[in-house]
């Protein structure tokens, strides 16, 4: 690919980390419903609950996953950064390209499931949990950029834009 003229990749870099950034706030919403419908004895709260997770799930989740997966392989793809230079944007894909799979055939069913129970069980408390951990995770290692370059990394020296 390419690589992205300065205007049209920082214009990308700000899609990118405003949909992962609402991602990760999706989804601390979906555990505060899912805790909120698991721990309360309204069946009313509950039922509520995860119909508001139902509108999440149909309407945002996979949108936002997908966007937040395809403005970072654009990303990763059409500057010096590339997608399998540094570990730690190996990492990132690796990790994304996880919660984004997890997220269609795992996280919506479950909510769709719970949606029509009109409660939650704890592996609808679980998930949202983990994938807001690892969405931190993504964060952390967006910012920090650790562990260094990748063998195929090493062979090929490239400056990295800012």
């Amino acid at each position: 690919m390419k690589p992205l003229k300065r205007r049209v990749r920082r214009s990308i870099l700000v899609a990118h980390v405003a949909v992962s950034v609402s991602w990760l706030g999706l989804t601390v919403g979906l555990l505060t419903l899912s805790l909120t419908a698991f721990r309360t004895g309204d069946p009313a709260l509950a039922h509520a609950s995860t119909r508001a997770m139902k509108v999440f799930g149909d309407w945002l989740v996979v949108p936002v996953a997908l966007a937040s997966l395809i403005s970072g392989l654009v990303l990763a793809l059409g500057t010096p950064w590339g997608l399998a230079r540094h570990r730690w944007v190996w990492t990132k894909f690796w990790l994304t390209l996880v919660t984004v799979g997890l997220s269609v055939f795992s996280l919506r069913p479950g909510i769709d499931a719970a949606a029509a129970q009109g409660s939650v069980d704890v592996d609808l408390v679980i998930a949202p949990a983990v994938a807001s951990a690892t969405y931190l995770f993504i964060t952390a290692i967006s910012v920090l950029k650790p562990w260094g370059r990748t063998r195929r990394g090493r062979l090929g020296v490239s400056a990295v834009p800012r």
